[in-house]
């Protein structure tokens, strides 16, 4: 092993030391919607707000996957974690650990503009997988945020996740909240792009429980591996080049709502 091997070994033991009181003892018994392995996202009211607009959420989604060639896979930005090793998971982050992406929130003005209303809210981006793309087992080490999944583009057929015990599927402008410290696992056994957007929040708690949760996800926010994960995207932008002026997002346009929207429900995967 090398030292910085155990460098990180040796950080990541110390991580799960100091959360470990406050995650055992105080998120799972002071959350006032207990410790369900799915919730029900209208525990949030942004959810409602996000499933009513999914379909400009979507377009911008969309225009996205024209850029494939230029995304970064996962483990391009987070080298440290041991998930995923091929280019079939693709990201295109607005917003991580609490960090703006600049460049690519402007480019999806729409979807930023609704994200910035979710005071909860920490990480963003757009999860896209490829066809037959599976993501084994794994899970997040910490309780104090919950996982949130917007479905954008779901494929019809074997397109599912595990959570614990329970498998489900996605369905497309509906919410999907869980506790991503439970194991999941991810397939797309279909011959069509996976997208949702995908969101980490943080928990609901009481008063003291939540300053002490807040603390917590502040410093994870600001933890090395962010930092290194924050500007390995920078990279990404900087070595994709100029971006082209975007097109006015028909949500802005009143009847034209209308057409798009048929437009887009006919023409559900790309």
């Amino acid at each position: 092993m090398s030292k910085q091997e155990i460098i990180q070994t040796a950080l990541k033991r110390l991580w799960f030391g100091l959360t470990w009181i406050p995650e055992r003892l105080i998120l799972a018994r002071y959350c006032p919607y207990g410790d369900p392995v799915i919730f029900d996202p209208r525990i949030f009211p942004w959810s409602a707000r996000l499933e009513k607009h999914w379909k400009c959420i979507r377009l911008e989604a969309k225009r996205i996957l024209t850029k494939m060639r230029t995304l970064p896979n996962f483990q391009d930005l987070f080298a440290e974690v041991d998930v995923t090793d091929d280019d079939r998971w693709k990201t295109y982050f607005l917003y991580g650990y609490g960090l703006k992406v600049e460049a690519h929130c402007a480019q999806c003005p729409e979807t930023t503009r609704l994200l910035e209303a979710i005071p909860e809210m920490t990480t963003a981006f757009f999860s896209i997988l490829h066809p037959r793309k599976h993501i084994p087992p794994h899970r997040e080490p910490y309780k104090g945020v919950l996982r949130y999944h917007l479905g954008l583009i779901i494929p019809r057929g074997n397109c599912r996740i595990r959570i614990g015990h329970q498998v489900i599927g996605w369905e497309e402008g509906r919410s999907l909240l869980f506790d991503d410290t439970q194991e999941h696992e991810v397939w797309n056994e279909t011959d069509h792009w996976r997208v949702v957007l995908f969101m980490d929040v943080v928990r609901p708690l009481p008063k003291i429980p939540s300053a002490i949760n807040g603390t917590i996800v502040w410093l994870l926010c600001r933890s090395p591996q962010v930092r290194r994960a924050y500007n390995r995207q920078l990279q990404w932008i900087d070595a994709a080049g100029p971006v082209e002026e975007i097109a006015a997002n028909p949500c802005h346009h009143g009847s034209a709502n209308e057409r798009w929207s048929h437009t887009l429900s006919a023409d559900a995967h790309p």
